[in-house]
C-alpha cells in the first residue's frame, strides 16, 4: 500500500494555519528566507507544538515528510525580490 500524499494545504492545516494559497504565499513571504543555520522546527515562529510535529515527523521520515521539506526549500532558497 503506498503512503498517502499531502499537499502544503494539508500541512497548514495540520499546523493549525491558514491553509488557502494566498496564506501559504504570505506565510512564506513573510518568513523567507531562513537563516541557512537554522533548522526548520527550530524558526522562531512555531509554536512549541507546531516545532515538534515537524521535528517528529522529519525525523521519523513520516509521510509528512515529502511536503515539510519542500516547505523548507521556499523557507530557506526563496530570493528576496
Amino acid at each position: 500500500m503506498e503512503a498517502p500524499m499531502h499537499s502544503m494545504n494539508s500541512l497548514f492545516d495540520q499546523l493549525g494555519l491558514p491553509s488557502e494559497a494566498l496564506a501559504i504565499e504570505e506565510f512564506i513571504e513573510e518568513h523567507a528566507p531562513l537563516d541557512s543555520g537554522t533548522a526548520l522546527p527550530e524558526a522562531g515562529f512555531w509554536t512549541a507544538s507546531q516545532s515538534a510535529f515537524l521535528r517528529e515527523k522529519l525525523m521519523e521520515d513520516a509521510d509528512w515528510a515529502e511536503v515539510i521539506d519542500e516547505l523548507n526549500a521556499e523557507l530557506h532558497f526563496r530570493l528576496e525580490d
